[in-house]
């Protein structure tokens, strides 16, 4: 067994049992600011998986998000109870993905890449963020990330093209029964029902 998949499943572990170690580290992450810059991964072996490397250019940010189902404001003016719009509204997003949104809007200079679970209690949601400057020179220099440097990838969370936008698209379906979710959900008229 690989050092990071050991990491990895140690991790889950923990989670599962609820340690101490877990248990003060949401204490103080709680206490903490919405979004938080870091030195360094608190899941190593996710993060590496998922594109990070240590090295100058890359940045790791720590989101927090709310649980449960989401609210709006109740209209002030009359209206039928079931036209309200406050109770059973959902919208076609997962919580991953609007806090890559968040941190997006936050550090407009550098690109999502890529984000995973960190932890969780009743109230909150913590994600790790890894981000990119696509204008350092060790990133445009190295061949394996420099294609994030290209335009087009410029605000990529924001139109779901990272792995939580297109698992919330439904892009991770392909073949038979999926054949109305390409090339988007809104270009065919499903989102939002």
């Amino acid at each position: 067994m690989s050092a990071y998949k050991h990491m990895n499943e140690q991790w889950i572990k923990e989670q599962r049992e609820r340690s101490d170690i877990v248990r003060s580290r949401l204490i103080v992450w709680r206490k903490q600011g919405t979004i938080v810059r870091l030195e360094r991964p608190t899941r190593l072996g996710r993060a590496r998986a998922l594109g990070y490397k240590a090295k100058q250019g890359y940045v790791l940010v720590r989101v927090k998000t709310g649980r449960g189902p989401r609210e709006r404001p109740r209209p002030r003016m009359g209206r039928k109870p079931r036209s309200m719009g406050v109770s059973k509204y959902t919208p076609a997003k997962s919580r991953r993905w609007i806090a890559e949104e968040r941190v997006g809007k936050k550090f407009p200079n550098l690109r999502v890449l890529n984000s995973y679970w960190v932890g969780s209690d009743h109230r909150n949601v913590w994600y790790e963020v890894i981000l990119v400057d696509p204008n350092h020179p060790v990133i445009y220099n190295d061949p394996e990330i420099n294609w994030i440097c290209d335009p087009s990838h410029k605000g990529r969370e924001s139109r779901g093209l990272t792995s939580a936008g297109k698992r919330s698209r439904g892009l991770r379906k392909k073949g038979r029964g999926a054949e109305k979710i390409r090339p988007s959900l809104a270009a065919k008229g499903n989102l939002g029902k």
